[in-house]
Parts: structure tokens; C-alpha cells; sequence
């Protein structure tokens, strides 16, 4: 069964190491660099088996409030938030939390062992 991640991160190198890593495990990647691209796939009906956001992101909406909403809505799909500024007490129960700075494969390790658990 194939497996979709929809990465929002602003920061295009990260994103795109980040997904190119993904693709390589044989995940289906859509990218986004901001919470309100996201929400607009989303809306459009791209369908995600997880979502990995950074908090920190141009717009008036951040990664917190992407996870808000998308848990709102589909309270059992998985969002992984990451952050360099946010304490991990501070992220909803129910969603994952990753430090920045991370290792990118350290980050699709957890990616992928949140969706196995599914």
C-alpha cells in the first residue's frame, strides 16, 4: 500500500532533502512551504497518511495551528511537529514532536515508525 507524507517546511533545502530522503523508502511526498499551502491541498484533496510540519513558517498560520486543524477535522491522522524555539510541552496531545536541529534520516525514521504503528 502505498504511503503518502505531506511535508510543510519553508526552508526549500531542508524540504527537499527531507523528501527526496522520503522517496527513497518508497513514500509518496507532497511538498508545502507554509501552513496555508497546506491547507489548501488538503482542501483540494490530496489525501496524507502523515503530516510533518515545521512551527515556525510564513504566513498567518504556523504549524501548531495546521496541526489544530487538520486534528479537528481528521483526528487520526498522524501529524509530526518539529521546531527549533517550541518546547515539546507546548505541542496538542496525540502529536509527535522532533527538536530541530535534527538528522533528516533521524526525522523519516520516526516518520516511518509512526505510519508502521498505523
Amino acid at each position: 500500500m502505498a504511503r503518502t507524507v505531506l511535508v510543510v517546511e519553508d526552508e526549500p533545502l531542508l524540504r527537499l532533502v527531507l523528501s527526496d530522503l522520503l522517496r527513497a523508502r518508497g513514500i509518496t511526498v507532497v511538498e508545502a512551504a507554509s501552513a496555508g499551502e497546506a491547507l489548501d491541498l488538503l482542501a483540494a484533496g490530496v489525501e496524507a497518511d502523515l503530516i510533518f510540519t515545521d512551527v515556525r513558517m510564513p504566513g498567518p498560520i504556523d504549524g501548531l495551528e495546521l496541526s489544530r486543524r487538520v486534528r479537528a477535522t481528521c483526528p487520526d491522522l498522524p501529524v509530526v511537529v518539529t521546531s527549533g524555539h517550541l518546547e515539546s510541552s507546548l505541542v496538542d496531545p496525540g502529536v509527535a514532536f522532533l527538536r530541530k536541529p535534527y538528522l533528516p534520516a533521524d526525522a523519516v525514521s520516526a516518520i516511518l515508525a509512526i505510519m508502521e504503528r498505523r
